[in-house]
């Protein structure tokens, strides 16, 4: 074997391009077009492929030189015995923010035909079944497994899209309310739960969860029925009759199995003492409601029962509501919450709770002492807790630490190398559009492609009246990293649309690098923000700065014009707005 020296290719007109990511360590056994370093140049990374079969020798640069072409970047001793692509221990580059060790045993080898599924994933929620559809797309023989008798998991059955479907109805509601301030009256709605059940559960989840299980067929995605656990490190048993279990063998397998809602302790158990499952079944309308929890899940709950007729209470332990979110983005929805809403009590914890019949006796410990009140039901909304511990995986090897949580790397393989986990079962955010990215990622890697989560940001939304988004860096977040910002707010009060709208509490906030000037974060509040939030995801991921954004054409009058107007204020460009120049 001849020692050699690999160098930087030709990458185009750039010069002086710094190394983010080294990919290989000496001893390394690689092959050809394997990643061995990632490059960013101005708004753009690239991975740098071996273009020979070798063993790295020794790495001859560092994270963070500037290299060009011709640059040498390790030297190596060409292999004979190049090693399977598939077996390659190597393939999987991973930052070392999220880098676990998987155990040593054979890797995948998906000719070998020894299991009943080249695939096994537990759980059939929005990670699930787009894992399980996208590895069925690569060819590989998939089987999905649910408890339920439908595939959708809590997202598209007892959570995101029944809420949202309320949710609509609700605006429905108040938005006829308040046009009487403009001249356009309504007679008081006449609600009729059964029909409105039936609409959420049939029309709408109804026709989602059929849609499902027939792209599950026509995929050929066996959908098993049952209580899924891991027996061993190739083996799920599934229990649907308690006297017949089914194992299953699997060559890999990808657990998303989601989170449960958290109990709060010494909660005595009682029929109107719910949690957001309960709230979505809309059995009754309480004349008054108490919501244990001032998060995204407990404020679009309480959105809902206002808008149909409770009276409203909230609590929360700590500050504010939504906790996470810069305090004047969620400064408008407190303030319209505070008009509509019974009562919201911060800095307030219940210290119990009795039952009174059908009602129930809550004791508060706040600012104020401690004070009594009786409510018709509680809504339990204070957070997710992951189902780690539910499903045997320590009986596959799979490591889960005490709250449930288990570690992956950035190819969403656990410590045992053949096992994957994705979703809420990973960590925060617990967000259904978190969970489909990192689906297709782990499906893709189990059918051999080369990927990795590079995803820069996550957006969060609060589907409440009006709607609160955010995503990137916030204020809060840059305080807190000592992160050096600058920002542009434009107030909807200056908007068009928003005034037509008669829905002015607005506003859209950008937060820009203070060197780059790159947009980093952005937060909205307002109608439809979750909407508009899109454009700003795109935006950071694409590297744009405050000129992009506002030299894009907007169509006018809308709400997304916000955006770009927001980058004018940051520009000093922005002609619907008065600035007086410093």
């Amino acid at each position: 074997m001849t020692n050699k020296f690999f160098t930087i290719p030709d990458i185009g007109n750039f010069d002086s391009v710094e190394v983010i990511e080294i990919h290989v360590k000496p001893g390394d056994s690689i092959n050809k077009d394997d990643s061995v370093i990632t490059l960013e140049s101005d708004k753009a990374s690239m991975d740098i492929p071996s273009s020979v079969d070798a063993t790295v020798e020794t790495i001859l640069l560092k994270v963070g030189d500037k290299v060009s072409q011709g640059d040498q970047i390790f030297s190596y001793q060409e292999s004979s015995n190049p090693t399977d692509p598939k077996t390659n221990k190597n393939e999987d580059p991973v930052s070392d923010s999220k880098k676990v060790s998987p155990e040593t045993q054979p890797q995948n080898d998906l000719s070998s035909g020894n299991y009943d599924y080249d695939v096994a994933v537990l759980g059939s929620g929005p990670g699930g079944y787009t894992a399980a559809f996208r590895a069925a797309d690569l060819g590989l023989k998939v089987a999905l497994i649910e408890k339920h008798k439908n595939i959708g998991g809590v997202c598209l059955n007892v959570g995101c899209i029944p809420s949202k479907a309320l949710l609509h109805m609700s605006k429905v509601i108040t938005e006829a309310e308040e046009a009487g301030e403009h001249g356009l009256s309504f007679s008081k709605p006449k609600i009729d739960l059964d029909k409105l059940r039936e609409w959420k559960n049939d029309s709408v989840v109804g026709k989602l969860t059929g849609g499902l299980t027939q792209m599950a067929k026509q995929r050929n995605v066996e959908i098993i029925e049952g209580y899924g656990k891991f027996v061993g490190d190739h083996q799920i048993s599934i229990i649907s009759d308690p006297n017949k279990p089914r194992t299953i063998s699997f060559n890999s397998a990808i657990i998303a199995a989601g989170s449960k809602p958290i109990e709060l302790p010494n909660t005595p158990s009682h029929p109107n003492i719910i949690d957001s499952t309960g709230a979505l079944e809309l059995k009754d309308i309480p004349k008054r409601m108490l919501i244990i929890g001032g998060g995204i899940i407990g404020l679009e709950m309480g959105t809902v029962y206002d808008a149909l007729g409770s009276k409203v209470t909230v609590v929360e332990l700590s500050d504010g509501l939504i906790q996470g979110c810069d305090r004047d983005i969620v400064r408008p929805l407190h303030k319209r919450m505070e008009k509509r809403f019974e009562n919201i009590l911060l800095e307030t914890k219940v210290t119990k709770i009795e039952v009174l019949g059908d009602d129930l006796k809550v004791t508060f410990e706040g600012k104020d002492g401690i004070t009594e009140d009786t409510f018709n039901k509680v809504l339990m909304s204070v957070g997710r807790t992951p189902n780690g511990k539910l499903i045997d995986a320590d009986k596959a090897g799979v490591e889960v630490d005490e709250r449930g949580f288990i570690q992956v790397n950035n190819q969403f393989k656990t410590n045992i190398a053949h096992i994957y986990a994705i979703g809420d079962i990973i960590g925060q955010p617990m967000l259904a559009h978190k969970a489909t990215h990192e689906a297709k990622i782990a499906a893709e890697v189990i059918a051999g492609e080369k990927v990795e989560y590079q995803a820069n940001v996550i957006p969060s939304v609060a589907y409440t009246d009006p709607e609160v988004a955010w995503v990137g860096v916030t204020e809060t977040i840059a305080k807190e990293q000592q992160i050096e910002i600058e920002k542009s707010v434009f107030p909807w009060a200056a908007s068009g649309r928003a005034l037509s709208n008669n829905r002015t509490e607005g506003s859209t906030k950008l937060i820009f690098d203070k060197e780059t000037k790159r947009l980093i974060g952005a937060s909205i509040v307002g109608v439809n923000a979750g909407e508009l939030i899109a454009e700003a995801c795109l935006a950071i991921e694409m590297g744009a700065d405050a000129k992009d954004i506002g030299l894009t054409i907007h169509p006018h009058p809308t709400l997304s014009e916000s955006v770009a107007m927001a980058s004018e204020v940051y520009e000093g460009t922005i002609t619907d707005l008065f600035i007086r120049k410093r």
